[in-house]
């Protein structure tokens, strides 16, 4: 009996170190021929599977497998926001359909919650239609919130070490330029990605963690108002002469003619205004106590594919998953996701595990209230504690090609359609 074939897809926003996961996942099965058969990569998400776009991994260089390890984002196999339902019963019996015809017995995904939510079902469909499929979900957001708020599922998201590190290396630099221009613009407005879950914003405390930086930090969690907010950076100006506000964009500053995507989700970058524009001429307009103006910036998608800045942790980690997943995987450990938890001590380490899809399937964790200072413009030790582990201590190493980034390169090499096309039910 042949062995029985391999998909591999991600969904969600990409992350630095999402291919890390990717590679883990692609080179354990390789190294288990006994197991696993051929290896296929759902061409961005379960979109992909539904229209049979299935990118051959085993027909890739064994170099540029490799080199997904330090490629960030998710051009090499893309990624999507669709989402099944189940109500969409013709897209559910297309996937089912297309894992048939071509032979596949084992299924990872990889993103978030959302992710996991769609794992899960694919896991469930497979068991009620009699296919023998073993679905394995990987954890991936720069969010950091799939999970619990006790970190018993999982203590943090790869991704989110390599977002945490370029939001610190971004607010040393800042602090930097603010140093040198104060005179004219005495505050800089910095907006972080997170929706509405603080961890990205938070990781800005790890530029300073002596406090000495004039630094306001004002999750979407601060429940501060605009008023509020002022008052807090003019007391700041009044004693350091400058500031710098990291907010995230989903911080409540009013109406910002907000788009959502396919899974329900907030789209804060495009939207007509920013929580970092909106406050920026809040503060413009009510006078701020210092001579000049405030000023925004908005780094956005680079946070997620910047990967020079990338954790060093955050890529080992992200690997490790993968490959626990396809260990799991192996096992025929159907409905579970690949964790990794924090071992107690004062010495940081990680054990990799498993936990039901169905317990992280759709979850969203919180940015804990005890990590928000009292007066909720920052963010506590503890939390420095929690998340500098993550960070790294070493920059990653990119081979460069004519002074530029070496990323992986995969071939357009594509399994053979087998089933008549399919338009995705969302999309008619």
């Amino acid at each position: 009996m042949p062995n029985r074939n391999v998909l591999v897809a991600q969904s969600g926003g990409p992350s630095p170190v999402i291919n890390s996961s990717l590679r883990g996942v692609v080179e354990a099965c390789r190294e288990m021929p006994e197991v696993f058969g051929a290896v296929y990569a759902g061409y961005h998400g379960i979109e992909g599977v539904l229209q049979e776009e299935l990118l051959d991994m085993s027909a890739q260089p064994a170099e540029e497998i490799s080199l997904l390890g330090v490629t960030p984002a998710a051009g090499s196999i893309g990624t999507c926001r669709y989402k099944l339902r189940p109500e969409n019963r013709e897209d559910m019996e297309r996937v089912i359909e297309v894992l048939r015809a071509h032979g596949i017995g084992y299924f990872f995904y990889n993103g978030g919650n959302d992710s996991m939510d769609t794992a899960h079902k694919v896991a469930i469909l497979a068991r009620e239609c009699g296919l023998d499929l073993v679905a394995v979900g990987i954890p991936k957001t720069i969010d950091n919130d799939v999970g619990d708020a006790e970190f018993k599922l999982i203590d943090h998201t790869p991704g989110y070490g390599s977002v945490a590190r370029y939001w610190a290396y971004v607010v040393q630099g800042a602090n930097e330029e603010n140093r040198g221009s104060s005179p004219s613009d005495p505050v800089l407005v910095l907006q972080a990605m997170g929706r509405r879950i603080g961890y990205i914003p938070a990781a800005a405390r790890l530029a300073d963690p002596e406090r000495e930086m004039p630094l306001l930090i004002l999750l979407a969690e601060s429940g501060l108002t605009l008023p509020e907010i002022a008052e807090h950076v003019n007391t700041l100006l009044r004693r350091k002469g400058r500031a710098i506000v990291v907010v995230s964009e989903g911080l409540e500053v009013g109406e910002l003619g907000e788009t959502r995507d396919l899974f329900g989700h907030t789209q804060f970058s495009a939207s007509e205004t920013t929580a970092a524009q909106r406050l920026t001429t809040y503060l413009n307009g009510v006078g701020i106590s210092a001579r000049g103006a405030a000023r925004f910036d908005i780094p956005g998608t680079m946070q997620r594919h910047t990967m020079a800045y990338a954790s060093t942790v955050d890529i080992a980690e992200a690997y490790a998953v993968g490959q626990k997943a396809a260990l799991l995987a192996a096992e025929g450990a159907s409905g579970m996701m690949a964790t990794l938890l924090r071992d107690p001590g004062p010495i940081y380490h990680v054990r990799y595990d498993q936990v039901p899809l169905e317990l992280v399937a759709n979850s969203e964790r919180t940015f804990p209230q005890a990590w928000l200072t009292a007066d909720r413009t920052d963010v506590t030790d503890e939390f420095v504690a929690y998340a500098r582990p993550l960070v790294g201590e070493d920059w990653p190493s990119i081979p460069l090609v004519n002074g530029l980034q070496r990323f992986a390169r995969l071939r357009p090499a594509f399994a053979e359609r087998k089933l008549p096309a399919y338009t995705p039910q969302a999309y008619r």
